[in-house]
């Protein structure tokens, strides 16, 4: 669909709406970031409060001399819940509205804490706090390239997704028939793939904002912007860790 506000090339018509349109956008990206940001903190406290409180813990995993042995029922329907919950959002974007995006944005995140907390378990305080800095800083250096490249980055976003595809394909067999070469290469696949996605899908709310500028779409538009690069960001995170955690 035209954006009614922009010429047949896709640009803003006059210097004016050009100017509200820049000034809009760099708005947009400042809400997307700040969703993600608060997306990450509000996992973050969920995370450090069940590997805090054993009480808690012990509600989704099965625990043994402080360490997670596996997983019980609660804890099952917790890791594959925002998966659910993505799926459905998925196929009705459309009719939801503005708060019900937010409530299914900010119980994605919450439920994303718990599986996040198995790294707390795993892995040293120090390495989770190191690999998440390094994550932050990569993030923010691919997300301005993907802001601010004039290359157009929609021909990657096919051979990103089936990258995604690939790695689930391959993780559900490495599962079956562990492998440490297979998970190395996993692991450095994961990196590249969410590191591009992160460039890409970035480049992406951009183009989506375009399309939704001056219409009750934007607020919707830039939540499931803000859960894209949330989502990029946390794999790219547990997929570092795999190379830079330190288990306990």
């Amino acid at each position: 669909m035209v954006n009614p506000n922009f010429d047949t090339v896709g640009r803003p018509g006059t210097a004016a709406e050009q100017a509200s349109f820049d000034a809009g956008l760099r708005a947009h990206m400042v809400r997307v970031y700040n969703y993600m940001a608060s997306g990450l903190a509000l996992s973050g406290i969920v995370a450090f409060g069940l590997f805090s409180s054993p009480q808690l813990a012990g509600l989704f995993f099965q625990i043994e001399a402080g360490f997670v042995v596996g997983l019980n029922a609660l804890g099952w329907i917790a890791i594959f819940a925002p998966l659910g919950l993505l799926l459905l959002t998925g196929f009705r974007a459309a009719q939801m509205s503005v708060r019900s995006v937010q409530a299914v944005y900010w119980a994605v995140t919450a439920l994303m804490g718990v599986s996040l907390s198995l790294l707390l378990f795993r892995y040293t305080g120090a390495s989770v706090a190191r690999t998440f800095f390094i994550t932050a800083a990569a993030f923010g250096a691919l997300s301005l390239y993907g802001y601010t490249t004039k290359r157009d980055l929609s021909a990657f976003g096919k051979f990103l997704f089936m990258g995604v595809i690939g790695l689930i394909l391959a993780g559900i067999v490495n599962m079956i028939w562990p492998s440490g070469t297979m998970s190395f290469i996993i692991s450095a696949a994961g990196v590249l793939i969410f590191s591009g996605l992160i460039a890409y899908d970035t480049q992406k709310i951009k183009e989506q904002y375009a399309q939704a500028w001056g219409s009750e779409m934007a607020e919707k538009v830039a939540i499931f912007g803000a859960l894209s690069l949330y989502l990029d960001f946390v794999n790219l995170f547990q997929f570092l860790m795999m190379f830079l955690g330190q288990r306990r």
